[in-house]
């Protein structure tokens, strides 16, 4: 299955995920407490409350609040920056490192330069990846591939 970060249908992988384990829809039911008619209705779902989608990463051991958070790095609007304001806001949440990438977010970018349907500078500029960033990952990983292509 290959995620698109920028229109996600977390029902389907929600889905995906419990083909993969081979996981019975029994167990599924006693654990959401529901029929097997409700968890289908729940596979259907573009979106799903958190409380639930915090259940079904628990039953399937899957973090699915990751593809969020690859979606935020991909496609959110870049900070302003308001020259007025000197100090940041402090807040009592808790704060995490932006530009944490997956290796599915990695390998996302580099399918799209691979297969020219964006130049580096299209990446560099619309997904906010540094150049040097994009630059490590494409001598990385195509090495990498390379030899793997030979063995």
């Amino acid at each position: 299955m290959n995620v698109n970060f920028k229109n996600i249908h977390i029902g389907s992988m929600v889905k995906q995920r419990t083909i993969e384990l081979d996981m019975d829809i029994s167990r599924i039911c006693n654990f959401f407490k529901c029929s097997a008619d409700e968890v289908e209705k729940m596979f259907l779902h573009e979106d799903l409350p958190t409380n639930i989608l915090l259940s079904w990463c628990k039953l399937l051991e899957y973090d699915f609040f990751r593809t969020y958070s690859q979606h935020l790095i991909l496609f959110s609007p870049p900070a302003k920056k308001d020259a007025s304001k000197t100090e940041k806001k402090r807040t009592e949440l808790p704060q995490f490192r932006k530009n944490i990438y997956t290796k599915e977010v990695i390998d996302f970018i580099l399918e799209l330069v691979n297969s020219q349907q964006k130049t580096k500078r299209q990446i560099i500029d619309e997904y906010r990846i540094p150049k040097t960033t994009l630059y490590k990952w494409i001598m990385k990983y195509n090495k990498k591939e390379i030899e793997d292509k030979k063995k």
